[in-house]
């Protein structure tokens, strides 16, 4: 399945234009995927600094009435946590959180930023750090879109084992469109090929947003795949969301308005497998 929308053409300032042709330059890194290419200090600084700025803020916004509709738990896993951003998120909502990253240079930089919080690095299985059952919610944030399908599976089965029967994941997840529009964080304009990959292809992204910005590659997984992936891990969805910007932000939105960036995926664990 290719994605169906054809990549928008908004009025862009000069600066934009350029800034982008630059970008668009840059040698892509050769490593497999982003944990590997941000291992290096400058980069986690980079990403340190990051909050939620334009279309990031769109999951930002809405993810925590998500969390109050569907969990009453306290202990939580950020999976995939980076620099603790949306780690900050689930605290202010009350919640204890435990952090897990692959990352070693991220790990560093979260703790600077809050040394008093519980840190896992983690490789592979990650069954094998916690018990069955350990967590009332499980928030994994803009982590999957890089894996290939094997370790989307892999990672999926083990977080539902993780789940607490009765609670909830939520997957934040770029949906297809996000590879074929122009955006307030990002740019895809210089990557036609884009418009013609199918599940499993790999596509390439420019992050607009942090200092040391540059394409990066993600894989495609359109929302059937993701379905089809959540199934075989046992998880079940109970909602899904598509943010869209109202257009009353301070902010000059590209493709927010109409068309949907991320999904949110809520998820829960079906009892008998």
């Amino acid at each position: 399945m290719s994605p169906q929308e054809g990549p928008q053409k908004p009025n862009e300032s000069p600066q934009r234009a350029a800034e982008i042709v630059l970008i668009s330059q840059s040698k892509i890194p050769d490593e497999r995927h982003i944990w590997q290419r941000v291992r290096t200090l400058g980069r986690a600084r980079a990403y340190a600094t990051l909050e939620f700025p334009g279309t990031y803020y769109l999951p930002f916004r809405d993810l925590p009435a998500l969390i109050r509709r569907y969990d009453h738990g306290s202990r939580a896993l950020d999976f995939g946590c980076g620099t603790v951003r949306w780690t900050r998120l689930l605290r202010n909502l009350g919640l204890n959180v435990i952090r897990v990253d692959i990352s070693q240079a991220m790990l560093d930089q979260a703790r600077a930023l809050d040394p008093s919080g519980e840190y896992h690095r983690v490789r592979g299985d990650i069954t094998g750090e916690f018990a069955p059952g350990s967590f009332c919610i499980i928030l994994a944030a803009v982590r999957f879109d890089n894996m290939p399908t094997e370790e989307k599976a892999e990672a999926l089965s083990g977080l539902r084992t993780l789940l607490a029967p009765g609670r909830c994941l939520l997957l934040v997840v770029s949906s297809i469109a996000i590879y074929v529009n122009e955006w307030a964080s990002f740019s895809t304009r210089d990557f036609s090929e884009n418009r013609h990959a199918s599940d499993g292809d790999r596509v390439r992204i420019i992050m607009l947003d942090v200092p040391n910005c540059c394409p990066v590659e993600d894989a495609v997984c359109t929302d059937a795949h993701y379905r089809h992936l959540l199934e075989s891990a046992g998880l079940k969805v109970l909602d899904v969301q598509s943010p869209l910007a109202t257009g009353k932000e301070a902010m000059r939105w590209f493709s927010e308005t109409r068309t949907a960036a991320w999904t949110i995926y809520v998820l829960g664990s079906v009892t008998t497998r």
